[in-house]
């Protein structure tokens, strides 16, 4: 099977591709983490259960798990769980199926975005987390 090359910086790129994959994550937990007040008047705004239970959720799971898995430690399961988180918030803040006119476009991309999101998690859960990790250092 011809690689096109890619076996040569497969670590550098599982590097690469974990940090882009969580960057969003990064950014929005670490303005959740800092606004935590605002964060649960916009979790009451969009129906969120328990708004301040789950702005600890949002925060825990995109700041901290992304964290995790930026330096690559226990990436596996990390990459699930952020995957079931993902197809959590597509569902409950990008349900486009309810709205019209531009919010109806921009909750199906916000959506969609979501779902291609859960792809990359997978991929990140058969990978792991590759040779520039704590998993690979720690052998996990």
């Amino acid at each position: 099977m011809n690689t096109f090359g890619s076996d040569k910086i497969k670590g550098e790129a599982i590097l690469v591709a974990r940090f882009l994959l969580v960057l969003l994550f990064l950014i929005f937990g670490w303005e959740k983490l800092t606004n935590y007040s605002g964060t649960v008047a916009y979790m009451q705004q969009v129906g969120a259960p328990m708004p301040p239970i789950s702005t600890l959720v949002a925060i825990f799971m995109e700041f901290f798990v992304s964290l995790a898995i930026i330096v690559g430690i226990f990436t596996r399961p990390l990459a699930v769980l952020l995957a079931v988180y993902t197809l959590g918030t597509a569902l409950i803040g990008h349900h486009y199926w309810t709205m019209t006119g531009m919010a109806h476009f921009e909750g199906e991309i916000n959506f969609y975005k979501n779902i291609s999101i859960i792809g990359g998690c997978f991929l990140l859960y058969v990978t792991g987390a590759g040779k520039y990790s704590l998993d690979a250092k720690f052998g996990l």
